[in-house]
Order: structure tokens, then sequence, then C-alpha cells
């Protein structure tokens, strides 16, 4: 029987910060720091399935018998050497722990520890077996040290278990805690087996790289690994690891990305014959050294500029998803500040994002840790730093905020210049936008030979530039909708509400090719239009008047339509009307109410129908953008395309920065921002 240097509360005391998961860790690791390739962690389970027991084995060295006093007896109290957080592994990962801390963690999931310990001497594998109980972690016994033909290694089995094992968070932690170590010895043939299977840690691999560098003035190759890791890994930075031609792992050190407020967490292997003989600790180029190479060496500082560009630019589309993250965060706690729905607003809002992306790919820990006060206060300044063009002021004060290495400076300068110059950009490309959008739909509508239809074609187009028919609109239905679902978007559109949308009228199951609405919040009015579109070759008479009115006399008897705040528009467009006066009587007829030239045919109140022509409606257009038009000198032949067949311009949709949102969806959006 032998004593610990520390009293059994002592011990307890300085490993009180161990859980079991970590416990059971420290002699995975104890089997890796004895030179094993292999440690497997095995739970047993009784007859009714419970676990009971856990056994560690490894193939590494084993405990010398004669070395095991010097291995058990002495116990240092040093917080700093057993706090779990800070391992000794700093320059090199081969040795993980130190004093054989570890040994005595068993205590926080067991009652009994039995070490059994194969090691080699000259005259063959000698055994021998260590016993410790958690009510005396100040003693423990062993036994005399016998032949054996087992091999090398060393099993621990824990015994009387006072947690509950679970074996999914065991494999969790173990991925985090071990992923990297097996990852830079793969090529060892290192293995953690948890409970009979081989440790899927490669499930945290978010990305993984192979590529070669070559110093050409030396030919020196270097074979390296990136692996991008999706977590945290335990305890462990991100690291360059130097890896020599054997195979073996010489030095390791931290990138220059590691505590930058992402979650950019990374590991690079590097292995090249240029670390078989290499001085890591010297950095003088002209001090006497044995070794053929150190950090000041030419090779070395054109890896290290390589690498370090390769994390950057690795780093930079990562932190590009993760910035659609944050702008997601900042709209859910409302940060951004109200914009209207007008195309203007909503490019300053885009600018704004955009912005807000850029900063965070630059230096992401400028938004590190905000709480919601905070990160309403930052946006709504950088949203009054764009407005005024002080940008070189922010540059100034982020300068201040965080330290920026030189190629972050010049980074960050380069976003700001170009913020001003891409909300222009963007403008005069909206407008370019919408007048080639207009171009094309005279196509559609006057140019018989592109076959153009009113369903595939015509609706399509308007669907996705409804803007034609008024600015800052939400588009409710659109085409295929019957009414029911119209009333039941609408209802939810406006007051975040999810109804059945019930309506009792003959022509319920009509439907409407567009349906907008916008609520203008100021005058508290809602402001509803519905348009039919009709195929060019249709002339407009009674029978398509008379659709209108039915959709209009829906609408008239369905209460949820018919709020006092609540005005609408019913517009039907062709290219022309049909020989029988009908529509030309009706807008004489409403002349008297002063939109003659808008065809205005019928005025009951807080209704309006309008006739129109496609022409009238592009001069309408061509009359107020007259004034952009002219001061930007709009090479309008340029805008003009010219097409073979309507399904072109269909195809070219998506394409426009003036195409719209689309129809809103019930289940799939919130109450939306009106004016």
């Amino acid at each position: 029987m032998k004593k610990i240097q520390i009293t059994t509360k002592g011990i307890k005391r300085s490993l009180k910060r161990f859980d079991y998961i970590q416990s059971i860790a420290e002699y995975v690791w104890n089997g890796f720091d004895a030179k094993a390739t292999m440690v497997s962690v095995t739970l047993r389970r009784n007859a009714f399935g419970a676990i009971d027991e856990v056994i560690i084995c490894d193939n590494g060295y084993g405990i010398k018998r004669a070395e095991l006093e010097s291995k058990f007896t002495p116990f240092f109290e040093s917080e700093k050497l057993i706090d779990p957080l800070n391992r000794i592994r700093n320059i090199q990962s081969a040795v993980h722990g130190k004093n054989g801390i570890g040994r005595l963690t068993f205590h926080r999931f067991c009652s009994e520890a039995e070490w059994v310990t194969t090691y080699k001497e000259d005259s063959g594998n000698q055994c021998y077996s260590i016993t410790i109980k958690s009510d005396s972690l100040d003693t423990y016994s062993m036994t005399e040290a016998v032949a054996s033909e087992r091999e090398q290694g060393t099993q621990v089995t824990f015994r009387v278990l006072s947690v509950e094992i679970s074996l999914n968070d065991l494999r969790k932690f173990f991925s985090k805690e071990f992923g990297w170590f097996l990852e830079l010895n793969r090529e060892k043939g290192f293995q953690l087996i948890v409970d009979g299977e081989s440790l899927q840690y490669q499930e945290l691999i978010g990305a993984c790289e192979d590529f070669s560098l070559v110093y050409k003035p030396t030919n020196i190759e270097f074979n390296i690994r990136f692996v991008r890791w999706d977590e945290r890994i335990n305890n462990e930075y991100s690291r360059y690891y130097f890896i020599d031609s054997s195979d073996k792992e010489v030095f390791k050190q931290a990138t220059s990305l590691n505590n930058k407020g992402d979650a950019f967490y990374h590991s690079l292997y590097i292995k090249s014959k240029l670390f078989d003989s290499f001085d890591f600790l010297n950095v003088d180029a002209n001090q006497a050294t044995s070794f053929d190479y150190s950090t000041a060496s030419e090779e070395f500082k054109y890896l290290m500029e390589k690498a370090t560009k390769y994390l950057r630019e690795k780093r930079r589309p990562f932190l590009k998803i993760y910035s659609d993250y944050l702008i997601k965060d900042f709209i859910q706690v409302d940060a951004f500040p109200k914009y209207s729905n007008n195309s203007w607003d909503l490019i300053r809002k885009q600018e704004l994002e955009d912005l807000i992306r850029e900063l965070y790919q630059v230096e992401p820990r400028v938004f590190a840790k905000l709480n919601v006060e905070q990160k309403k206060t930052f946006v709504r300044f950088l949203d009054l730093i764009m407005d005024s063009g002080e940008q070189d002021r922010l540059f100034d004060i982020i300068s201040e905020i965080v330290r920026l290495e030189p190629d972050e400076r010049q980074e960050l300068a380069d976003v700001l210049k170009s913020t001003k110059l891409s909300s222009i950009v963007k403008t005069i490309r909206l407008i370019q936008d919408r007048f080639r959008a207009i171009s094309q739909l005279k196509q559609l509508v006057f140019d018989k030979s592109l076959k153009a239809n009113e369903v595939n074609h015509i609706q399509q187009f308007v669907e996705k530039h409804y803007w034609i028919f008024g600015e800052q609109y939400h588009l409710v239905t659109a085409a295929e909708p019957k009414f029911e679902e119209a009333l039941r978007r609408y209802v939810h559109l406006l007051k975040g509400e999810d109804i059945e949308g019930q309506i009792e009228h003959p022509d319920k199951n009509r439907e409407m090719d567009i349906f907008m609405v916008r609520w203008d919040k100021q005058v508290d009015v809602i402001r509803n239009i519905v348009v039919e579109l009709k195929h060019p070759n249709i002339k407009l008479g009674k029978k398509q008047l008379d659709q209108v009115q039915t959709y209009m006399d829906v609408i008239m008897k369905q209460e949820e339509f018919n709020a006092s705040n609540m005005q609408w528009e019913f517009i039907l467009v062709g290219n022309d009307f049909d020989s029988s006066s009908h529509i030309s009587n009706f807008i004489a007829n409403a002349a008297h109410h002063g939109e003659k030239t808008r065809g205005l045919v019928f005025n009951p109140g807080k209704y309006k129908i309008y006739v129109r022509k496609w022409s009238e409606i592009f001069t309408e257009f061509e009359v107020r953008h007259k004034f952009l038009e002219d001061k930007l000198k709009l090479e309008r032949a340029k805008l003009d395309d010219q097409y073979n067949h309507a399904d072109e311009i269909i195809d070219q949709l998506e394409k426009s920065s003036a195409t719209m949102p689309g129809q809103h969806k019930v289940g799939t959006a919130n109450v939306m921002n009106f004016v």
C-alpha cells in the first residue's frame, strides 16, 4: 500500500472541475500520451441493460513497475497544472497530461478504478495491477509484476458507477475533444473506439481540402490538409500543425484567425521534409544553429504567407454565409430603421444590409456579444453614417474599437469607399431595368410574331412587375388562387391572422389575375388594386367589363374586404376596345369625375373600375419617368432587346433588379411592413 502526497479531501477539491465525461477523456488522453495508436472505451452492461462498468484499453507502452512510485506518488496541488482548461499542449500535441493527473479523476463518476498494465522488459512482457478507491484517493495498492503473454498496453476498469453514462454524450464530446488529434495522426492509423465503433469525428468536419505548395527556389514542397470544424473543438485553438516526412508532429502554433468573433474553427496540417531538421524557437537568421532550417528561413516565410492568405480566402465565403444569419438576427430584434416600401428606400435598406455583411466579413469582432439595445444602436448608427456620407469617420471609429491588421485595414477602407458608389449604381440599374421591362412588355402585347399568350407570358410578366400599376404595393394573389384563398391571404397580410376565408357568393371560385394591397398607415387608408389582363388579340367590350364587375360584386359583399378605410380600384387592361362602343360610352358617362384620361368607367364611392389600353399605360410611364431619363441620358436603343419568342422574355425575368417580391403565402411570412 502506497500513500500519495496529498489528502483525499485535497485531491477531490483540486479535481472538482472535472465532470464524468472530462474524467473519462483524461484516461483516453493518458493512453495516447503512452504512445498508443488505439484506445477503446467499452461500456459493460448488466443483465438489465444498465451500464455498470467502463473499461478503457490502449496499446501504449504501459507503466513500468519500477517507475510506478515516481508516477503515482507525487500530486501537485497547482491549479494551473490540474485545470482541464489549461492543459500542457501549447507546443506539441504528443504529450497531453502531466504528473498523471487523469488517474484520480475517476472519483467523479465511480467508486473504484483498477489498472492492469503490461510493459516490455528485456526478459519479456511484464504485467501487474493497481487499485485505487474513491474514499481513499491518497492511497493505492498494487500487485507484483509477473511474466505475461499479454500485448503491451493498459486497461483501466471503473466499477460501481455513481452517474448515468450517456453514449451519445460521450461520442459528441469525444469528437470535439479528440477529432483534431485523430486527424493529425490519421496517416499513422490512430483510432478511438467507443463502445465497439470507431469514433466518427468526421461528422464534425464542415469542410476539408488537400493541396500542395512548392517553394520553387529550393523546390521544397508542403503537403497541406485544411479542415474546418462545424463546432468549437475542446480546449484547442485553431492551429497550424507542422509534421515531418515521417508523419511526426514537431511543432504547432495558433493561426492568426483565433478570437475574431466568428465561428471559423479550423486546423491546418502541414507536412514537409523541411521540418525534419527545423528549429522553431530560433527567430534570428544570423544565429548559428545545428538545424538546417528555422522560422527565419525563406521557405518558412513563404509557407506562412501562403497559408495565411489561404485561410483568409477560406474564411471569406464562410463569413458571408454567417453574415446572412446576422442580418436575420438584426431583423428579428427590429434593429433596422423603418423604411418605406418604395424602390428608393428598398435600395437604401439593401445597401445598409450589404454594408453590415461587408463589415462582418472584414471584422466580425465588431458585432460580437452585442445585446439587443446595442444592436439597434449600432445598426442605426451605420445608417446615419451612410446617409451623411461620413464613411471615413466610421473607419476611424472601428479602428479604435478593434486592432486591425494592415490587410484588414485596407479591406475595410475599400468597403467604405465603395458604399456610396454601390448605392448610385444600384439606383441607375433599377431605372434601367424598369425601362427595359416596359420595352419587353411592349413587345409582348404588340408584337404578334412573339406569340405571347395571356397566361404564360403577360400574366407571368406583370406578376413580377406589378409596380407598373402602383408603387409600394404587396402582391396578395396572382393567377390561380380563388377568392376564398385571396381573402385568407389578405387578412393574414394585414393582421397576421389565419382564417378559413369562407365566402358565400356564386362567383367565389373566380380568379383574379393580379390582386395587390398597400396600407398607408400615416393616413390609415388601405388601397387595393385588382388587375384583369386580356390576351393581346382580345378586344375589350361588355363581356370583359362584366367580368370585372363580377369581381367587384364579390368584394363588395364580403365583410373583411369592406372596412371603412379600404379603397378599391379594378383595372381591365387590353390592347383595344371592340366596335360596340360599350366601353367608350361608359368612359364618356363617367367623365364628370375628372378621370377620363385614365379610363374611369365606374365610381360608386370607394370602388372604381378603369378600362385601360396598354398604349396609355406605356405613355403614362414615359411621362412619369421622362425627367429621370433626361438626367441619366439612358441609351434607350441598348435597352430595346429583340426576341424571337415570348418565352425568351419570361426566361430573363429573374435577372432584372426591377422585379418585385412574389405573392403572399399564409404560414411562410409574417404581417408585412406597410408604409
